[in-house]
């Protein structure tokens, strides 16, 4: 072999266990909403989440509507409560507030070509102590307990696959005889930089609260 070769091998895979061992890092420190399953539903889960605090914004796609919530973590906010982007992680000016997972995404029911997007904010906020957001685009919205049906998937979430998942648990949740409360939106667990073999996602639904 080469020693070229050999070389852009040995580097690639060098990467690759990179890639690999921070997929694992950012997974394993994010904050989850916690909840507790009811029960498993053909390949998806019931379950039921306490009260929330969540940062959402609406914007013409995706990348400026994270980018835009990602701002509000790191220090728009009333309490200029921030995240520093070196590593390790320091604190400045107060408080540091977790990027929670999941983040959560959904067209909106007014414009097709607008998405909504929200963080959870970690469970030792409260409507009281959320900091308030400084730029107008963005707010706090106080998420009451609820039931939520779920159904599980890996790797990307384009808008096909997305759609196909989500017939998948409509069906389901027809079938069981289980009343919708809200629209579908889609649940994602990780960072943009994640390995897609690593991703969890979930399209989700708000249904009526089980007997």
């Amino acid at each position: 072999m080469r020693p070229l070769t050999k070389a852009v091998i040995v580097g690639g895979g060098v990467a690759f266990v990179g890639w690999v061992g921070w997929g694992i890092y950012s997974t394993w420190k994010a904050k989850s909403v916690p909840y507790e399953q009811l029960r498993t539903l053909n390949g998806g889960e019931i379950r039921h989440y306490p009260q929330t605090i969540r940062v959402e914004t609406t914007a013409s796609n995706q990348r400026i509507a994270f980018r835009q919530l990602f701002r509000y973590i790191s220090g728009a906010n009333q309490g200029n409560e921030s995240i520093s982007m070196t590593a390790p992680v320091e604190t400045q000016n107060g408080e540091a507030i977790s990027m929670t997972t999941p983040v959560r995404s959904e067209a909106t029911e007014t414009d097709a070509d607008t998405v909504r997007m929200a963080f959870y904010l970690p469970s030792e906020y409260s409507p009281e102590t959320a900091p308030e957001p400084t730029e107008s685009d963005v707010t706090l919205v106080t998420e009451p307990q609820k039931t939520v049906a779920v159904d599980q998937f890996s790797w990307y979430a384009p808008e096909s696959r997305v759609e196909r998942r989500t017939r998948k648990l409509l069906s389901t949740l027809e079938r069981e005889g289980i009343e919708l409360a809200g629209d579908p939106y889609l649940l994602r667990y990780n960072a943009p930089w994640t390995p897609p073999f690593m991703r969890q996602n979930e399209v989700a639904v708000d249904v009526l609260e089980e007997d």
